[in-house]
């Protein structure tokens, strides 16, 4: 039975929020958006999610806990590398809590994630690829966002960390046929400079950046043979529309003044509260529908199952003795 001083306490710390974006970025080359549901918000959970793992890692590295990491065994994503404990695949599962009451309650009574519950969608735990040697690690993460444009402003105002992006739609990222996109040009209407960074990839997939300066109201053309544009980021909020236009595409795609979104992350503190194996969470879980109020969701949006997190077995005992086979 897992306690409250069993939980491992770590620092979310701004380079693991650096690390989250740069993995969020790459991964717009194969993501896929819900109609329901927001890119960037999906974005966001992915830095803490990654944020979480990387922190995971420097806690292995630490504490001298030999480990190693390795090609995810997930062939939709290329980008992503799986921590391995001697045979032992560790798939953390972690859940960021943007609330600012829960996040008090959780800095007040770290035993209120006791009651949380340890989600996993059914979907994931069926799918092929699975071994009984994985081990699933359940996390959190507290932290705020600037998700709408009042917070935004606000953090900008205070010149609080960001990273302002806009995704492009799935005809830019994802083109029907994977051909050279041609010239691009671009304009901002702008009476000032403005530095914008093109993020897309080239013709083996890869991600490929370009950082290009706007005059005032110019037409720039950029000839780096894109085959593809995910995102165009930008270091200080454009006062004036930017838009962009290549040859592959008919018409020209204009970004607003109020149409980008900052998918920094504030992180604050992350817990690492216990684990179970593959084949223990399978034994132990129990179904949750849709629609259903978890501690960490308002609203599932998919079948989860489900272990209570007070149920799990505390981290310590995956370092001293590993799961038995």
């Amino acid at each position: 039975m897992l306690t409250s001083s069993s939980i491992i306490h770590l620092p979310f710390t701004t380079d693991l929020t650096e690390g989250g974006i740069a993995y969020a970025l790459r991964s717009l080359s194969y993501a896929y958006f819900k109609s329901d549901l927001s890119p960037v918000g999906k974005l966001r959970r992915t830095v803490a999610n990654v944020a979480v793992e990387l922190a995971f890692r420097r806690y292995l590295a630490n504490q001298n806990v030999a480990f190693e990491v390795k090609a995810s065994r997930a062939f939709t994503d290329s980008e992503r590398y799986d921590v391995f404990l001697d045979k032992y695949r560790c798939g953390i599962k972690s859940f960021f809590i943007s609330n600012r009451n829960q996040i008090s309650e959780i800095k007040r009574n770290p035993q209120a994630l006791l009651n949380a519950q340890a989600l996993v969608p059914a979907d994931h735990h069926a799918a092929d690829g699975h071994s009984y040697n994985d081990i699933y690690i359940f996390a959190f993460a507290t932290g705020l966002i600037a998700a709408s444009q009042v917070d935004l402003q606000k953090a900008l105002d205070k010149n609080q960390p960001h990273y302002l992006v806009h995704i492009l739609p799935e005809s830019w990222r994802k083109p029907s046929h994977w051909n050279p996109l041609g010239t691009l040009t671009l304009k901002s209407e702008s009476d000032e400079e403005t530095i914008v960074e093109v993020i897309g990839q080239d013709e083996g997939r890869v991600m490929k950046r370009k950082v290009i300066s706007l005059h005032p109201k110019t037409k720039i053309n950029l000839d780096e043979n894109f085959y593809a544009i995910n995102a165009i980021h930008v270091k200080h909020m454009p006062n004036a529309r930017i838009g962009i236009k290549c040859e592959a595409q008919r018409d020209a795609y204009i970004i607003s003044h109020f149409d980008w979104a900052n998918i920094w992350v504030y992180g604050m503190d992350i817990f690492l509260c216990g684990f179970l194996s593959y084949e223990e969470f399978s034994q132990q879980a129990k179904a949750l529908p849709i629609n259903s109020k978890t501690f960490q969701y308002e609203t599932t949006r998919v079948k989860n199952l489900f272990v209570p997190v007070a149920n799990l077995k505390p981290m310590e005992k995956l370092f001293i003795n590993r799961p038995a086979g």
